[in-house]
């Protein structure tokens, strides 16, 4: 990996894990159903569309570490404990990345927007269904109420995870490439 993957990396998961601290979780977009809608998935989501599936590995690893700990040392609810299992706060986010830059990578040739957009909605429902599931499996939410959180929450998180994905990245493409070095105008 070279110092700009490493940097990149660095500087996302910062991100990543400071929109999940406590005690202002500015991750999270209140929403009309009492849970919160996150964007933390957006930073491992930009750092594979960006860098690669590596690099949205280890975001996500950092951002599923540090739901962990936070579960276990500040939660915010009686929720956050099913956290503390790693098979729920860290698996699910190694695959935010991997997916994004799989859905990216064939289209961003054909329509770099397209390919932002479908990377953010991707990768975020792939948290979505990967956390739902693991907490469907170890029986903490029955299936039904799982699939009203995956439409209810899901479905407008990937939208806002989408949304900052096109706009991070389109941004950064036109400052990295559109001209020699970026200007103020």
């Amino acid at each position: 990996m070279n110092a700009r993957k490493i940097a990149v990396a660095g500087v996302l998961s910062a991100v990543a894990i400071f929109l999940g601290a406590p005690p202002l979780h500015p991750g999270f977009i209140p929403w009309f159903t009492g849970a919160s809608l996150t964007i933390m998935a957006a930073p491992v989501i930009i750092g594979a569309v960006l860098e690669g599936p590596v690099v949205g590995t280890i975001i996500g690893f950092l951002f599923g570490a540090s739901s962990l700990i936070e579960a276990a040392i500040a939660p915010a609810g009686p929720t956050d404990a099913w956290f503390t299992n790693p098979l729920i706060s860290v698996l699910p986010r190694l695959f935010i990345g991997l997916v994004a830059w799989l859905i990216y990578r064939p289209l961003e040739k054909r329509s770099l927007p397209a390919a932002l957009v479908l990377a953010g909605l991707g990768g975020s429902l792939t948290n979505t269904v990967l956390v739902l599931g693991m907490l469907g499996l170890y029986g903490y939410l029955h299936w039904g109420l799982i699939l009203t959180i995956a439409a209810v929450n899901g479905a407008p998180e990937a939208v806002a995870n989408a949304i900052l994905t096109l706009a991070v990245v389109a941004a950064w493409k036109r400052v990295a490439y559109g001209r020699k070095g970026a200007q103020l105008e």
